[in-house]
């Protein structure tokens, strides 16, 4: 049993069933109430929403240990990703296939993440899958299975009317001005 305060504080993951409860009393002439709040299922979060907000998070408490050298790495890693002989977009792609090779999961949702906002097609994206699978071989294929499964969420989060393009002004909200991964 949880106090309304408990119920609130964990209403993002859990989904609880308020009840009022009735005690009677010793004599049983009458009774007491209080409502109570039980937990009964956990909310499912999406992928995205998870993966954005971990990584908002944990980027905000690393910046805030205002380590020099973790910033800098921090600030040349988001500059390499910056528009210059090479435009935006190709740079993700190309850190999509390198961070497939390298089978990083948090650096291939970052990079998926990334096409997507610089809206690259199925087909665009194939392309990059493909030739991550042929420059890492095989143990790539549970890696690009699940970057498979983060773009489709990406696209029905992005062409639901319930979100209107939430995916990704949550994305681009985690991750601009951080480093990938």
């Amino acid at each position: 049993m949880l106090s309304a305060a408990d119920a609130s504080r964990l209403s993002k993951h859990i989904l609880f069933a308020e009840r009022v409860v009735y005690y009677p009393t010793r004599d049983a002439s009458t009774t007491l109430s209080m409502t109570c709040f039980f937990p009964f299922a956990l909310k499912s979060m999406s992928q995205v929403t998870e993966f954005n907000e971990y990584r908002q998070r944990m980027n905000a408490t690393i910046l805030a240990a205002d380590n020099k050298v973790i910033k800098r790495f921090f600030n040349l890693d988001t500059n390499t990703y910056a528009a210059g002989a090479l435009d935006v977009k190709t740079k993700e792609m190309l850190g999509l296939a390198c961070s497939m090779v390298l089978r990083c999961d948090d650096c291939i949702k970052y990079h998926v993440g990334k096409c997507f906002e610089e809206k690259l097609t199925d087909e665009e994206i194939y392309e990059v899958f493909a030739i991550a699978n042929i420059i890492g071989g095989s143990i790539v294929i549970p890696h690009f299975r699940r970057a498979v499964e983060y773009w489709e969420i990406l696209k029905s989060e992005a062409g639901s009317g319930a979100h209107d393009g939430a995916a990704l002004a949550a994305h681009k909200a985690a991750h601009d001005g951080h480093p990938a991964a």
